[in-house]
């Protein structure tokens, strides 16, 4: 039997962070089922309030090789370290680490124009890396 699996990721609005995801990995927003030219569409035809229309969202590898990302509204604020985060993986280890530091530099960049926080590096025996956090303050580093 094979194991699919998807992150989950709470947040306040599932179609923003969908948006913020979809550019940081290179992934696509979930297209809508067949039939259907768009999300608001399909939702309407299923009866669901116009109200809970940003309740969720969906961001997918276009490769179909990396996970399903979905992010699902919650009532309440983030309010402690997530205990559990992402890692984009820039490099892969090889070169310089003055290389790796610059080519991560750049990738933080990138990710701040679309709306992320550089929070700190992290350097020790494990390597070196980024944290930063998305535009709901969701933990997250670039390795």
């Amino acid at each position: 039997m094979a194991i699919g699996v998807q992150i989950v990721i709470d947040c306040a609005d599932p179609a923003a962070l969908a948006r913020f995801w979809a550019a940081a990995l290179d992934y696509e927003e979930q297209r809508p089922p067949a039939g259907f030219d768009n999300w608001e569409d399909a939702l309407r035809s299923w009866g669901v309030p116009e109200s809970e229309f940003n309740s969720a969202g969906a961001v997918v590898d276009p490769a179909g090789v990396g996970p399903r990302i979905y992010l699902q509204r919650v009532p309440e604020g983030k309010t402690v370290k997530n205990r559990l985060h992402l890692d984009l993986a820039i490099t892969n280890g090889s070169g310089t680490l003055e290389a790796r530091k610059q080519a991560l530099a750049e990738a933080a960049r990138r990710l701040i124009g679309l709306g992320a926080t550089q929070v700190g590096v992290t350097e020790d025996f494990k390597g070196y890396a980024i944290v930063m956090q998305d535009p709901e303050h969701n933990e997250f580093c670039v390795h």
